[in-house]
């Protein structure tokens, strides 16, 4: 049986992530803060988890926790002092413990090719990727493209209520999106092959603002138009002014960081592929048109 030592458990993405590990007959320790409290270790608990409290800040308390894992498994989120700090201190642990494999909390599109000071979280995965290069474990990064849910209203792509679909550039550029149960399934077999190479890129579905528009159209009964909204420059020129005057900086998912994410999908700096949806053999990947009619 494969032990898996989960970091970031309390989140959607972990939890989902639980699930999917322990339906494939993994051992999983929840890696949580001291003092998460009883609601949060028992929900974790109830998911088949065994439950671990450490001090995130303390270099031996997650040797001590990481003694015995398979791999370590971060689902992370947060800005530098999470993606990096704590991450960096999670992967010392595991090195120092002996633990052969690790995966860090990268799942997003590909970060290793957009510009320098372009999308600020993409940056952080990608200086966490270099610390995790450097170090004698073996690492793997599951990147997923954007979250399917972004296509039900996070995100200004899909706008029900004007019955219009926004692209900037190519109404014809493709665009990844994975939903998050899908993700975690896939990371799940990953966490539990132990050939997985460094990098493994999945998508549930790869559509254009023109075939999104097209399927709102046959859902609806409504004309969805793909309308320009502008070119890929000019919502990376709105971010840089967003970021600017901005009192959020230090938040996850500030207004900018959205159009730098645009940017990244519409530019084709993010595109992934070749994919490897099919190396744990077929599965039911979830499509946009699925997730747009449950919305």
């Amino acid at each position: 049986m494969t032990t898996v030592l989960l970091a970031g458990a309390s989140g959607d993405l972990g939890a989902r992530t639980i699930r999917a590990l322990v339906a494939k007959g993994a051992d999983v320790r929840a890696l949580v803060r001291i003092g998460a409290g009883p609601e949060k270790t028992a929900r974790l608990a109830g998911l088949g988890a065994t439950v671990v409290e450490t001090d995130h800040d303390e270099p031996a308390d997650l040797r001590r926790v990481a003694e015995g894992a398979d791999v370590v498994l971060s689902t992370l989120n947060g800005l530098r002092d999470v993606m990096v700090g704590v991450q960096t201190r999670l992967l010392e642990a595991a090195v120092a413990a002996g633990v052969p494999r690790f995966i860090p909390s990268d799942f997003s599109a590909d970060y290793r090719r957009v510009a320098p000071g372009s999308n600020r979280n993409f940056e952080l995965r990608r200086d966490f990727a270099r610390v995790l290069d450097r170090a004698p474990i073996r690492g793997t990064s599951v990147l997923n493209g954007a979250f399917a849910d972004l296509l039900t209203g996070q995100a200004p792509i899909v706008l029900s209520g004007r019955d219009r679909v926004l692209y900037w550039g190519d109404a014809d550029q493709p665009l990844d999106f994975t939903t998050k149960d899908d993700t975690a399934a896939f990371t799940a077999d990953a966490a539990l092959d132990d050939a997985a190479p460094r990098y493994l890129e999945v998508a549930g579905d790869t559509v254009t603002a023109r075939q999104l528009a097209a399927t709102m159209t046959e859902l609806t009964g409504r004309r969805f138009r793909a309308t320009w909204a502008g070119t890929p420059g000019l919502i990376a020129g709105m971010a840089k002014v967003g970021r600017a005057v901005s009192r959020d900086d230090e938040a996850p998912f500030p207004v900018w960081q959205g159009m730098q994410y645009l940017h990244s999908m519409f530019s084709g700096d993010a595109e992934l592929g070749p994919l490897d949806n099919d190396r744990y053999g077929p599965r039911d990947w979830t499509t946009a048109r699925e997730v747009l009619a449950a919305r």
